[in-house]
């Protein structure tokens, strides 16, 4: 037998296994199976060495691999046939194998762009059927009555062919996914607890590669059947593993700040969170600590998002309730969490306010408040704005709308609310309140957080478009939310005020008259029909102090408008439709403004208070006329297609390499399991 010199001796010397023996013969082209009619039965009894494997193909020079491809194509049909015995530890040695070879070639297609993977891999002849072969067997285990390590080695194969390129619809492999679709197998394993927490993450995360596979260009059976799924244990269970994975995020932007006392509940950790943070300029803009950039928080938000946006039952999931109190609900197993993140300790989860229900539209929220504090990077841009069209998803929807203004469907959302300088942070107890009034919380507070130079307009587009949606459903219901209405419309205030003090600089990016025609086309709705969804007639009166008390705003604005309406630029046409829809709030403020002027000559006043203001609005609405305006609660339906751009950014970041290190210990729990004595 070979011996080989043990490194830094030159005396002692160790044996070579057989099975790497055999992986040097292989790769030099030896035909191993000539006096061996028995041999494959033999080698997948071997335990095999990855990094040697690994190591023998990186050797091989591109021309060599080539060659090879005939006996690559023998070895991985042996894979492939392996997977079909009953011999479990021949099962396990193929899966790995398969999996070995699958991830060192997808990692020399990248040193080398001009290799054919697929023929190196399967051939030419009868690929097709080999194929058929593989996803039928992983299929028969998926759906078995056998060990979990086998299912989960069996997911981590499957998701290594589908993100083994960066580009999903380049890759050649998926495209036997579409043809023997796995949908079925994969999404019962949600069905039930156990299986769930085993493989609920990688099941979601394959779901969302493949429902993303060229989804623009063909039929993508994915798509279709995610699209009408009705199995409420199924839906309740894709949802579950978005909540945890979403919710370990939230935990570990708000409970993880606790340094290392491990104590001192909410207060600590709040204080903690935001002692070292300021907002200061564009430059030092906070990014929420606890989060991480490895491809998981984009793929459970990605998933979120395509459920919202296909599945109309999910919506329903979306209202399923379960206690997060510490003692009913302990941390995530490990196995639903993303690969090398800890589940939250137990300090941690108490330090969210636990006693309340929660369900997947909280955890949302609190999410999308934490990735809503960051607009630096692309990466953050990114998630924010899929953060927003899946909330543009979810307002479009009837019974999602429903659930979130139901009065007795109340819930105590923390959200992160980002220090700036013109404001502290109170630690105080949310309200238990209507998730919708906690969304238009939300959207303030992005509203109010991003008037910065680096302006994000489409965001700001974006998070409009959903208010104005939620708005139209409480018109078009007739649902009053009782909440205070004035920090919504202050924050839109400033928006405008923002847009008229930088006019110059933000027009070199951004065409800020359609976005400010929609900001004044939303105070055109409140004051049109507010008298139909505003919950008191004193909102109306506030609403029309609000606009008076900063008419000076509405008025810059509209100077502005007639600037450039009057001239012969590029935005000359939006200029003159923004002065346009200012007509009834330049009505308002030029008809009270000198009913309170003659109050103020009568009453002999300088200064008057808010309720003698609002006095004198109730007294002088008769008197007022204003324009009739149609159209104002109406919408343009979410389209996918102009964030497709965006959708292809977010499935390569979160793609990862096949992690051989998870593939190692898998088949080590299931070679215990089917070797342990019975």
């Amino acid at each position: 037998m070979a011996m080989r010199k043990r490194s830094g001796s030159g005396s002692k010397r160790h044996l070579k296994e057989k099975v790497v023996q055999i992986y040097e013969s292989f790769f030099r082209g030896e035909d191993l199976t000539t006096d061996n009619p028995t041999f494959w039965d033999e080698f997948f009894l071997l335990k095999p060495k990855i990094p040697q494997l690994e190591a023998e193909i990186h050797k091989l020079s591109t021309e060599q691999l080539i060659n090879m491809k005939e006996s690559m194509n023998i070895l991985v049909e042996q894979c492939i046939e392996m997977l079909r015995q009953d011999h479990h530890i021949r099962l396990l040695y193929a899966l790995q194998t398969l999996s070995a070879l699958l991830i060192t070639m997808y990692q020399r297609l990248e040193q080398d762009s001009n290799i054919n993977i697929k023929t190196i891999m399967i051939g030419q002849e009868n690929a097709d059927t080999k194929m058929v072969k593989l996803f039928e067997q992983c299929s028969i285990i998926l759906s078995g009555d056998v060990h979990e390590s086998l299912k989960s080695m069996v997911l981590k194969l499957l998701l290594i062919i589908a993100t083994g390129i960066e580009n999903i619809d380049e890759n050649p492999f998926v495209e036997y996914f579409m043809s023997n679709c796995l949908f079925e197998p994969l999404i019962q394993l949600l069905c039930t607890t156990t299986e769930r927490q085993q493989h609920g993450y990688d099941v979601v995360m394959l779901l969302m590669f493949l429902i993303n596979y060229k989804k623009h260009e063909s039929t993508n059976p994915y798509v279709v059947k995610l699209s009408i799924l009705d199995d409420e244990l199924a839906l309740n269970g894709y949802g579950q593993v978005i909540t945890t994975a979403l919710n370990d995020y939230v935990m570990s932007a708000f409970g993880g700040m606790q340094g290392n006392g491990g104590g001192g509940g909410w207060l600590s950790s709040l204080t903690s969170m935001v002692g070292g943070i300021f907002l200061t300029n564009d430059e030092q803009q906070p990014l929420a600590r606890g989060q991480r950039n490895n491809g998981a928080e984009e793929g459970m938000l990605l998933a979120m998002y395509e459920a919202s946006h296909l599945n109309r039952n999910f919506m329903t999931t979306l209202a399923h309730s379960s206690s997060t109190t510490a003692s009913s609900a302990p941390p995530s197993p490990p196995a639903t969490l993303p690969p090398h993140q800890s589940p939250p300790n137990l300090a941690q989860i108490q330090a969210l306010d636990n006693d309340q229900p929660t369900n997947l539209l909280v955890t949302f929220f609190q999410y999308c408040s934490i990735i809503m504090a960051d607009t630096r990077s692309e990466s953050s841009i990114n998630k924010c704005s899929l953060c927003f069209i899946t909330l543009t998803c979810i307002v479009e929807d009837q019974f999602a709308n429903s659930i979130m203004h139901d009065q007795n469907l109340t819930f105590k959302v923390q959200l992160y609310r980002l220090p700036m300088r013109h404001r502290k942070i109170v630690l105080e107890e949310p309200p238990s309140q209507p998730l919708a009034s906690t969304l238009i919380d939300l959207l303030v507070e992005f509203i109010m957080c991003h008037l910065l130079k680096k302006f994000p307009g489409e965001l700001y587009s974006l998070c409009v478009g959903v208010l104005l949606r939620l708005l139209s459903y409480q018109k078009r219901c007739k649902v009053r939310l009782a909440r205070d209405w004035r920090p919504l419309w202050a924050a839109l205030i400033a928006l405008l005020k923002f847009l008229v003090t930088n006019e110059t600089a933000l027009l070199k990016r951004h065409n800020i008259f359609i976005m400010a025609q929609q900001v004044v086309n939303i105070f055109n709705l409140f004051i049109t029909l507010g008298d139909t969804f505003l919950p008191t007639p004193a909102s109306y009166d506030q609403l029309y102090y609000e606009l008076i008390r900063m008419h000076q705003v509405f008025d810059n604005l509209f100077y502005m408008a007639l600037r450039y309406s009057t001239g012969d630029g590029e935005y000359k046409a939006e200029a003159l439709r923004l002065a346009n829809c200012l007509v009834n709030v330049r009505a308002i403020i030029q008809h009270f403004s000198v009913k309170i002027e003659a109050w103020l000559d009568q009453q002999n006043l300088s200064t008057p208070s808010e309720e003698q203001i609002l006095e004198v609005v109730r007294k002088n609405y008769d008197s007022l006329i204003l324009k009739l305006q149609k159209g104002l609660e109406s919408y343009e339906r979410y389209s996918e297609q102009e964030h497709w751009p965006l959708l292809a950014r977010t499935v390569r970041a979160a793609r990862r390499r096949g992690d051989a290190s998870a593939l190692q210990q898998h088949s080590a729990a299931a070679l215990h399991h089917y070797t342990a004595a019975p």
